[in-house]
């Protein structure tokens, strides 16, 4: 076991083994076709898409945060600005996502990013046991309770989703 977690060790990986939080790892084969890489997660795991979400970096005044909602639905931006208590924000430019996070577009996770960002989790988070978010690389799933990520990530929770 421990040389498989070795191979799949990512900086989310590590977050949670040094906090010490119990978690899962999904692995799946990633197809680089895919429209959405957080539905062919959902579909290739056999897991409710709303219990999977996706992580997305956006613009706050001119600040990087973090928003995570089910791969069944879409960001509220309106949603999530007011949950950090501005007025408006914007979808974060690709390459300022991935320099502030360490991580590849369709990889970014919310753990163990190289420069932690505020963070929201939609609300819909806290009517499951566990839920799944990236582990830090295409192909890669971490599931774990979500009061956990709450914690690790310093997130507040809000209704930030909005249905696809």
């Amino acid at each position: 076991m421990a040389k498989k977690m070795a191979s799949q060790g990512t900086p989310a990986t590590a977050a949670l083994a040094a906090a010490g939080v119990p978690f899962v790892l999904h692995p799946y084969s990633h197809d680089p076709s895919a429209a959405s890489y957080g539905l062919e997660a959902a579909e290739v795991l056999g897991i409710d898409p709303k219990r999977v979400f996706k992580t997305l970096m956006v613009e706050v005044e001119g600040k990087l945060a973090v928003g995570i909602v089910p791969v069944s639905g879409t960001l509220d931006l309106k949603s999530v600005a007011a949950a950090l208590g501005s007025k408006k924000a914007a979808m974060a430019d690709p390459k300022a996502a991935e320099r502030r996070t360490g991580y590849v577009l369709g990889g970014i996770s919310p753990l163990g990013q190289r420069q932690p960002s505020p963070t929201v989790l939609d609300d819909s988070a806290l009517s499951f046991d566990t839920i799944l978010v990236s582990g830090g690389r295409r192909g890669l799933d971490i599931e774990l309770a979500p009061g956990d990520l709450v914690r690790l990530t310093k997130a507040v929770t809000a209704p930030i989703g909005a249905k696809g």
